[in-house]
């Protein structure tokens, strides 16, 4: 399997859609985000039902964010689907994210810290007053010390965060747009160069590839293939 950074996201509410995008984009792509809109659709079958096709790594984005005992319960439910990565919020705190890790001590439970739609008023509108560096930054120590092996953060955030937790840690970044590329509704946005030259280990791209299925398969292909190549 050809390891990219890239990790597209599977964001739409049909199986047969996310699996021609996983067919159409195999060449350049080995990982494939599945997150709550599809999983709460379809489950762990429709998980099994992409891997029908050809396995692949998964990063399975459920954000879970409970008490530690329903964390670990959660975790253990969906170990069978054999994810490479599973996300908690690492706001839920170290006792939740140790029960994580301990529920499935062969996945890497992966901290998600502020998310990219979130800016420094969306804080202070929260009560929070710390801006979303030193938040992210916070939360990604407390995060590791309790057994996290990876970290989802705002490329605008990694080199700090890297600076912070060290090479080890696997780090993942949303929020990551070609310079050609709307923004949607992210707010703290990198391209994808800028992120892996920042520190970033994977980019979770969804929209700026799975737009051009429209097109056509080729399409698709073809600029997963671009934004692959301007990694190298």
């Amino acid at each position: 399997m050809n390891k990219s950074p890239v990790i597209l996201a599977l964001d739409c509410d049909s199986v047969e859609i996310a699996k021609s995008w996983i067919e159409a984009t195999r060449e350049s792509i080995s990982t494939y985000k599945v997150g709550l809109e599809f999983f709460l659709a379809f489950g762990s079958q429709g998980i099994h039902e992409l891997r029908s096709a050809g396995d692949f790594d998964l990063f399975l984005d459920l954000k879970l964010h409970d008490i530690p005992n329903t964390v670990s319960g959660a975790v253990q439910s969906v170990r069978d689907l054999d994810p490479r990565f599973l996300t908690v919020h690492a706001s839920g705190g170290k006792q939740m994210i140790t029960a994580a890790v301990d529920g499935a001590p062969g996945i890497a439970i992966t901290a998600v810290t502020v998310l990219t739609s979130i800016d420094s008023s969306t804080l202070a509108e929260m009560g929070i007053a710390l801006k979303p560096l030193e938040l992210a930054r916070s939360l990604a120590i407390n995060s590791v010390k309790a057994g996290a092996r990876a970290l989802v953060c705002s490329p605008l955030e990694v080199a700090e965060i890297r600076a912070a937790v060290g090479p080890d840690i696997t780090l993942i970044t949303p929020g990551v747009r070609p310079a050609d590329s709307q923004l949607g509704d992210q707010l703290r946005v990198m391209t994808p160069k800028a992120a892996i030259s920042a520190g970033s280990d994977y980019l979770v791209i969804g929209r700026p590839i799975t737009a051009f299925y429209k097109e056509s398969a080729q399409a698709m292909n073809k600029r997963a293939h671009e934004i692959c190549e301007s990694l190298a």
